[in-house]
């Protein structure tokens, strides 16, 4: 299973606007008649319940939405740009690396928008007025946004098996569900989560067989931070133990790991429902099976079952305790939320916007102004263009791009630089 990646996305760019008159034999004085550039395409991640990992995603990381068409004359309007939609499995977050938003989609059909298309120019038609009835300007269409995308894959399962290198997670889930995971004698033989669905006749349940947690996972070590990842979205927890370890380890030690670096990585993992599945009991002697059953009923604050994968001892009880804990009434791919939260069924994290622009003094009789606004509304205009240069004018004006200038010492004759490019503006 593949759970991470990282794509490029890059929406498209808008189309110019016309710059464009009427030219009609009988209309010896024709208007401006030059059509609007169309959008750009966006991208969107859409959440498609077929999907289960990342996969697909190491033969393509490219992807690019369509652009908009350029207007015309007679009023013609360019085309919008297609969207470009990238199918994504539920469960995944998405972190847009351009400004740090954090997209959750976590039910099927959700659609989070990647990278916005670019807004067309407007033709010089939309300019004319009472008072400058022949604009000899257009604007030009804008690029779309290009960014990063970290993808990241949660497990959404019910039922989430944890538990030390070993502990017999894998050989547990092979009995309880159709899972056929890889089990052997020796530690972390599970490198990456396996999925199993317990069947009854009017339920499923998803189980998740997370790979063995070490001391210090909370902090990377092991496997880390990758797979404890997977439980958060859990809704119960199997904390697999094994009766009597043989590497001679205490198992009250190795539960005490596990259960404290569940805290750690999430202090909502400690407070998930629990249930304590002692695991391995065919090697060990029944009376000893008793006295482990008796003592860990009176140490952990959970329901205690002594299982074996190899003889099925407790595996019936042990899925009816799944079933009973586990609701039918909460939808199995909804994710568990803390108490008193209400889950929203698309959660987006973004962080503050910064100023609009920024004025400084860079050397004598010269400023910079910058910001991302200001550049793409400076990108939009010929600055060769004698009628765009005062309609900008104007516009910096009255966004108070002028006044801050004047603020900070500009004078008429000083140069001013907006991404990177240097002009003179009239203060008047």
């Amino acid at each position: 299973m593949q759970d991470r990646a990282r794509i490029h996305v890059q929406a498209g760019a808008g189309g110019d606007g016309c710059l464009s008159f009427r030219r009609e034999a009988h209309v010896p004085k024709g208007g401006p008649n030059g059509g609007d550039g169309g959008r750009g395409g966006d991208v969107v991640l859409v959440c498609d319940d077929s999907l289960r990992d990342l996969e697909g995603f190491r033969r393509k990381a490219h992807f690019k939405s369509g652009r908009g068409g350029h207007g015309q004359g007679s009023l013609r309007h360019g085309k919008d740009g297609e969207t470009l939609e990238i199918a994504v499995p539920p469960g995944t977050e998405a972190l847009v690396e351009a400004d740090g938003t954090l997209h959750d989609l976590v039910r099927p059909g959700q659609i989070a928008v990647a990278a916005r298309g670019g807004p067309g120019g407007r033709g010089n038609k939309r300019f004319a007025g009472p008072t400058h009835q022949t604009p000899r300007f257009a604007e030009k269409g804008l690029p779309g946004e290009e960014t990063w995308i970290t993808l990241r894959l949660k497990l959404l399962a019910d039922v989430g098996l944890v538990g030390l290198p070993n502990a017999g997670k894998s050989s547990l889930l092979g009995r309880l569900t159709r899972a056929h995971p890889k089990v052997a004698d020796y530690p972390f033989t599970t490198l990456e989560p396996v999925l199993g669905t317990l069947e009854t006749d009017d339920r499923q349940l998803v189980i998740a067989d997370i790979p063995g947690l070490i001391e210090g996972a909370s902090a990377g070590a092991g496997l880390g931070h990758d797979f404890l990842a997977h439980i958060e979205r859990t809704r119960l927890l199997v904390h697999v133990l094994d009766i009597a370890p043989l590497d001679g380890s205490d198992p009250a030690e190795n539960y005490s790991i596990v259960e404290h670096e569940l805290e750690l990585h999430n202090p909502r993992l400690a407070a998930l429902p629990r249930v304590l599945a002692l695991s391995k009991a065919d090697l060990v002697d029944p009376q000893v099976r008793e006295e482990a059953h008796t003592e860990w009923g009176n140490r952990a604050r959970a329901p205690v079952i002594v299982t074996s994968a190899a003889t099925g001892l407790g595996l019936s009880r042990l899925a009816a305790e799944l079933i009973r804990r586990i609701p039918a009434a909460q939808a199995p791919e909804a994710p568990a939320s803390a108490p008193g939260e209400e889950l929203a069924e698309h959660r987006v994290f973004r962080p503050a916007a910064p100023r609009a622009y920024r004025v400084a003094k860079v050397r004598d009789r010269c400023y910079r102004v910058s910001g991302q606004g200001i550049e793409r509304l400076v990108a939009r205009y010929d600055l060769e263009n004698a009628d765009a240069l005062a309609y900008l004018e104007r516009r910096l004006r009255g966004i108070g791009v002028i006044r801050a200038l004047q603020d900070e010492g500009f004078e008429p004759g000083d140069e001013v630089e907006i991404a990177g490019i240097a002009f003179d503006l009239d203060p008047e």
